[in-house]
């Protein structure tokens, strides 16, 4: 009786890890399938990106003031008086 159990014990031990083997097996070429699609597959070309700067640049505004290092010019006025005739 003690071999039956034993063989059946194996057995079904066996069973189970040609279970686990199929299925790591099946998984593996469920990947190795989904990966070969993605090399052989057309390729998509990726769309041309436009960067616009969102940021204005500051405008550089230059006055150029030239200052002349001349005197003041003084002016005189002689005063008349009126009981002075000119002539």
């Amino acid at each position: 009786m003690s071999d039956k159990k034993e063989s059946k014990f194996f057995s079904e031990i066996k069973n189970q890890i040609i279970a686990g083997v199929g299925l790591v097996i099946a998984a593996g070429f469920g990947i190795f399938i989904t990966n070969m699609e993605s090399y052989l597959g057309p390729k998509e070309e990726p769309a041309p990106v436009v960067v616009q700067d969102s940021i204005q640049k500051p405008q550089i505004i230059i006055n150029n003031i030239v200052e002349k290092n001349e005197p003041p010019k003084v002016i005189v006025k002689e005063e008349k008086k009126e009981d002075e005739i000119t002539w």
